[in-house]
């Protein structure tokens, strides 16, 4: 995948043999670790203490706000991943897109505990200059050729949403957080539809060149950085609480759990995402559909792993609604996110994912009775199941080699 020839930058051709992921993009990856981190901690924070945690609304609000956030960091590390998979990595100025990149997703992940109080305009900042830096770089090494107006109409879009990532920061709460989500609706939307600028056209992100191996690779990396980090939850709240049966119990368990989640994710689709992506007849199409794919998977693991540091904290007391939904719906929207990943790679969706979301939904009005230790363990036997069911089905039979759906 790699071009070193010299002049202007150039997209690396989708038949270049495939390319791994570069040690620069690895470190970058770990700044990501630290961020999600933060990101399970303000959760908890919100489900835990202040006013409305007994009728859930500091859920449903810091939940929120909390997703915002996490939205936020997804869209670099998912600009950075595709930056780096269809320009050659190795380029100095590629170097820097990923550096930059590095630095704000550290800063963003200091200022996320107080990122709608003390450090909103730190959060703010940060963002808008790996969101506009990125763009500006690439268009001034572009040669005087078609990609250099996509890069200028996405430096626009970022110019224009930075008014209000900076404004938001400046203002209070209420007003931070309606300016943000429209920010962000309004950069997730001119993605989709392929950075629309009036006078300036837009772009047929179906007809962009991708190195697929390497994309899909970075996707499969950034899933290991978010189960990494239900494990390095589990581990720190353990060793915070109390050495006794229920804690360890429900250690034991959330170790169990992150080690099927793993499990449910590379049974076979996970495996050959590159092969799917390579075989698509459009590739830049199947692999932004992939990237809301792994977002939504990369969602309930944080689900998970604030589910996993309610529950060892507190193992034998019956835990209220929003707590409850944390632990079953972590689970539940990766295996939602797993069912469309599973149709993006092989065109169909086995049953027993299905199966297990309504398991587990139909499972919480009891579990409201019972302790907390029992959700958890349901959770860990239902995604128990499910990789019993795929192993079955692969027994015995040829690798299943990818097919995406046309």
């Amino acid at each position: 995948m790699v071009s070193r020839a010299a002049g202007h930058l150039e997209p690396v051709p989708a038949a270049t043999g495939p390319g791994r992921a570069t040690f620069l993009e690895l470190f970058f990856d770990l700044a990501y670790v630290f961020a999600l981190t933060r990101i399970s901690a303000r959760a908890f924070e919100d489900l835990t203490s202040g006013p409305g945690r007994e009728n859930g609304w500091a859920a449903v609000t810091g939940g929120g706000k909390t997703l915002l956030l996490l939205l936020a960091l997804w869209s670099i590390w998912q600009g950075t991943t595709w930056t780096t998979s269809r320009y050659d990595p190795y380029r100095i100025a590629l170097q820097s897109v990923v550096l930059t990149a590095l630095v704000a997703g550290m800063v963003m992940g200091v200022a996320i505990p107080q990122a709608f109080s003390q450090t909103a305009l730190m959060f703010a900042v940060a963002y808008v200059v790996a969101q506009v830096s990125r763009p500006v770089v690439l268009s001034m090494v572009f040669g005087p050729r078609p990609y250099r107006w996509l890069k200028v109409r996405m430096a626009v879009v970022f110019a224009v949403t930075g008014v209000l990532w900076i404004t938001g920061a400046l203002l209070g709460t209420d007003a931070q957080v309606l300016l943000w989500t429209a920010a962000l609706v309004l950069e997730y939307a001119a993605a989709w539809f392929g950075w629309p600028v009036p006078g300036l056209g837009r772009s047929t992100v179906s007809k962009w060149e991708i190195a697929g191996e390497h994309l899909a690779e970075r996707y499969q990396q950034f899933f290991l950085v978010a189960l990494g980090e239900t494990l390095l939850v589990a581990g720190l709240t353990y060793t915070k609480a109390p050495y006794k049966a229920g804690h360890a119990w429900a250690f034991s368990l959330a170790l169990a759990t992150s080690i099927l989640l793993w499990r449910v994710y590379v049974q076979r689709a996970g495996q050959v995402l590159a092969e799917a992506v390579m075989k698509a007849r459009r590739p830049a199409s199947i692999g932004r559909s992939a990237a809301n794919t792994h977002l939504v998977m990369v969602v309930g693991l944080a689900a998970t792993a604030i589910g996993y540091e309610l529950i060892i904290e507190h193992p034998l007391d019956r835990i209220p609604g929003p707590w409850l939904a944390t632990v079953l719906g972590g689970p539940a929207l990766f295996l939602a996110g797993r069912a469309r990943f599973e149709y993006e790679v092989f065109g169909r969706v086995s049953r027993a994912r299905w199966i297990a979301i309504l398991v587990l939904a139909a499972a919480a009005v009891p579990l409201l009775h019972l302790p907390g230790l029992a959700a958890t363990a349901v959770a860990a036997l239902v995604l128990g199941a499910v990789a019993v069911a795929d192993a079955r089905r692969a027994h015995g039979a040829p690798p299943e080699a990818a097919a995406p759906p046309s």
